[in-house]
């Protein structure tokens, strides 16, 4: 039976344990020492004890961010000088990961009014964009066949950064409505080219990025994906449960070293970060002036805000709601397969860990709270519960490139005994 304290071999990256920090938004990209930032974030994760830490979305061009809070790299330079908070976090026994990607059609070149005023170019698209999305959204540039493949390449030049940086993989970031995710997507991909059609056309710009690595960073890098494994929402159902267990397959197949499968909307709403209406963020005066100034047009905050309640509504919390998912997958790929979103209690971990469903268990945002819950959620029995209370305060300020942190003055209280969301 497998324990969430045993270690764990993913290619060439040794783990200690089965608990990794899921990747969330630090908000480090505002500031002129993000690796600064990332180390007061992690360096307590790992030094409580957690396994592996998968630094939040990176974006491999200087454009394509969905918040102001994400890096952006623009040259070998920006990258290695992450290497002493890498560095850190492995003197603190643990491994950390970066997620690489893109934004595409959401991408703050999009809707936010200073990148939308800086933009040189409009933002990329998988294919011309659904016309149910074209009527809310502010242009678009169809990637051609050429700019895919130096896309790919991209991908592959960043990576071998990250390895001289000292990071101990990659993730490649194919969900929530990033741009890898719109090219799986038939929601969103109508190529015609070698990077549409069936799945395996949509699929080609993941095994064509593994292979690329594969060629900067050597075998033995290790490579992850996070993907729609169902896509859901309005107009959505381009990536089908079967859709996602053959991805998988064609991922292991292509030589990624682990998955982490995920339900994600077709849109970039909170159904990824399922919770409570964050009403008291929309109330704040600063917070409220930020949304406002950022917004470029009152159309476009009165859909923000429309999308938040609305997902509040339709996709409220819900204990381990990928579980269907990523314990399908399991049975249908031999290599690790990780588990996230909404773990809360460390009897749900045990029991996925337990019933073979998963072999990494994945925590993001309570790590705001709690950034040290590694010390006793590893320790079966502990009866403490996290202070997230899924309220997703925290979700707006993440969108506007503020802190990554807990905005929820609850947080501060005393660890309780009994937690709501545990189900």
């Amino acid at each position: 039976m497998t324990r969430i304290d045993q270690p764990l071999r993913i290619n060439g990256m040794q783990l200690r344990n089965r608990l990794y920090r899921a990747p969330v938004l630090e908000g480090a990209g505002r500031s002129e020492r993000p690796a600064e930032v990332y180390r007061k974030h992690f360096v307590p994760n790992a030094a409580s004890g957690v396994g592996l830490i998968i630094q939040g979305n990176t974006i491999i061009t200087p454009e394509g961010r969905t918040s102001p809070g994400m890096n952006s790299v623009t040259d070998r330079a920006f990258m290695l000088q992450m290497r002493p908070m890498t560095e850190a976090v492995q003197a603190a026994g643990g491994r950390v990961v970066v997620q690489l990607g893109h934004g595409g059609l959401f991408a703050l070149e999009s809707w936010h009014k200073e990148f939308i005023d800086a933009a040189t170019q409009p933002p990329s698209a998988v294919s011309r964009p659904p016309l149910w999305l074209r009527a809310a959204h502010r242009g678009h540039r169809v990637l051609s066949t050429e700019d895919v493949e130096a896309m790919v390449q991209r991908f592959g030049l960043v990576a071998s950064w990250a390895q001289e940086a000292g990071y101990d993989g990659v993730q490649l970031a194919g969900a929530n409505a990033k741009l890898l995710h719109q090219f799986l997507s038939r929601s969103y991909n109508r190529r015609t080219d070698a990077y549409g059609g069936d799945l395996f056309g949509r699929t080609r710009i993941l095994r064509e990025i593994r292979r690329a690595i594969a060629n900067t960073c050597g075998p033995d890098f290790p490579v992850l994906l996070k993907y729609t494994a169902l896509e859901i929402g309005p107009l959505g159902g381009g990536i089908t449960a079967q859709d996602g267990l053959r991805i998988a397959q064609i991922a292991e197949e292509a030589g990624f070293d682990a998955l982490t499968p995920a339900i994600t909307s077709v849109l970039p709403d909170t159904s990824l970060c399922r919770g409570d209406w964050p009403g008291a963020s929309f109330d704040n005066a600063k917070l409220r002036r930020n949304f406002e100034g950022a917004h470029h047009s009152r159309i476009g905050r009165a859909l923000v805000h429309m999308g938040f309640r609305l997902s509040a509504w339709q996709y409220p919390y819900k204990a381990v709601w990928n579980q269907a998912v990523f314990g399908a997958v399991k049975e249908v790929v031999s290599i690790p397969v990780f588990a996230v979103g909404g773990i809360r209690t460390p009897e749900q971990a045990a029991r996925i860990l337990r019933n073979g469903e998963a072999d990494m268990i994945g925590i993001g945002r309570p790590f705001y709270a709690d950034p040290d819950l590694a010390s006793w959620f590893l320790q079966e029995g502990r009866s403490e519960s996290l202070r997230c209370e899924n309220c997703n305060r925290c979700v707006l300020p993440q969108m506007l490139g503020m802190p990554g942190v807990c905005y929820n003055p609850a947080s501060n209280q005393p660890r309780r005994r009994k937690q709501r969301a545990a189900k």
